[in-house]
């Protein structure tokens, strides 16, 4: 019993508490509400762009799971050590971290209709989040995806064996340009869990709340003063998750049933935050203001995210970014931001290049 709790502190260090640290690096970027929220997720997007950027060079010369765990690792604590570095600075300009705003906002603005609200939204995240877990099935893709996974983080060989036989293989260029699979084989090895365990138990409980930290920011951003009708927001987007499974290819379904695949992760939770991304671009552009560097640095991210999980994320990044970009350009008159989105893009477009090339 106790080398399962400390196998579930370990996770809940790795997909909670460290991306929160890690986050304090681009926390300035937003403005809004909820930057508590904002922290974190940001945090996970730059360690799933860094993962990216190391995992696929290693798979393709055949490295190790293991060497590949080094390598994160020390990135990791490159980002910690920063975001700390930073977080200091602001502490010795008597500057509030922003860590710590959530909370004051909470307090001032506690409103007991908005609180009964905030309670059923609560509880219908609990009833998702035990019914994700309770009913978790093996979907046909995880004859694959899942068995990937195992099979590296078993043997410490990122496909090079086949997931659906022995022996050998092949190495899938489609699949391993978007390892996916493989950060959930590194959540496993470093945390001790089964492979299994992680991607439909934990996996699932961590990124549906992610997925509503998105949401939420998105209430932060279309209602900077009305808490009650940012909780009715969010009580309505339940609903739809809720009943949005009338097909089994709606983004509420892959949401709630296959977190655990990348192209779920794609599409609930990558695009809504690039989305969110601009949406804040676009508000430093409206009101005449420079847009911070670690917005663009963000944006970059989540187009690496996005390569991470799929490789149609690379095209669909640089569609979004692009035409948000083009209209934001004539529209504020602001050309110059063609090139900082198109900075953005570069990795991406590397990305569907060696998919070409490699192909």
């Amino acid at each position: 019993m106790s080398a399962v709790v400390i196998q579930i502190l370990i996770l809940g260090l790795l997909l909670l508490v460290l991306p929160a640290v890690i986050g304090g690096l681009c926390a300035r970027a937003y403005d809004g509400g909820g930057r508590l929220i904002f922290r974190w997720v940001s945090g996970q997007f730059l360690l799933w762009a860094g993962f990216q950027l190391m995992c696929v060079p290693m798979i393709l010369r055949q490295q190790s799971l293991s060497r590949l765990a080094l390598c994160f690792g020390a990135y990791g604590a490159i980002l910690v050590f920063f975001a700390v570095a930073l977080e200091i600075r602001h502490r010795k300009r008597g500057q509030v971290p922003a860590f710590f705003e959530p909370m004051k906002e909470r307090t001032k603005k506690k409103v007991p209709e908005s609180a009964v609200l905030w309670a059923v939204f609560a509880g219908g995240l609990l009833f998702q989040l035990v019914q994700a877990v309770r009913l978790a099935f093996d979907d046909a893709d995880d004859a694959y995806f899942v068995a990937v996974a195992s099979l590296a983080e078993s043997s410490d060989q990122m496909y090079q064996l086949s997931p659906y036989g022995q022996g050998e293989m092949e190495l899938d260029f489609r699949h391993a340009l978007a390892p996916f699979s493989i950060w959930i084989a590194f959540l496993a090895r470093v945390s001790g869990m089964r492979t299994v365990v992680v991607a439909q138990v934990a996996l699932p409980v961590v990124l549906i709340a992610m997925a509503y930290g998105i949401y939420y920011l998105f209430s932060c951003s279309l209602f900077p003063e009305q808490g009650g009708q940012r909780a009715l927001f969010m009580i309505f987007t339940e609903l739809l998750v809720l009943f949005g499974n009338y097909s089994v290819y709606t983004s509420e379904t892959f949401l709630i049933g296959r977190t655990r695949q990348g192209k779920a992760t794609l599409g609930s939770i990558v695009v809504p935050f690039l989305l969110l991304l601009l949406l804040v671009l676009l508000r430093y552009l409206q009101k005449g203001e420079k847009v911070p560097i670690s917005l663009y640095l963000l944006l970059g991210a989540a187009g690496m995210a996005g390569c991470l999980c799929s490789t149609l994320g690379a095209l669909l990044s640089c569609m979004v970014i692009g035409l948000c970009g083009l209209c934001g350009a004539v529209c504020y008159k602001r050309l110059r931001l063609l090139f900082s989105l198109t900075a953005c893009c570069v990795p991406c477009v590397g990305y569907a290049l060696l998919y070409v090339f490699v192909k």
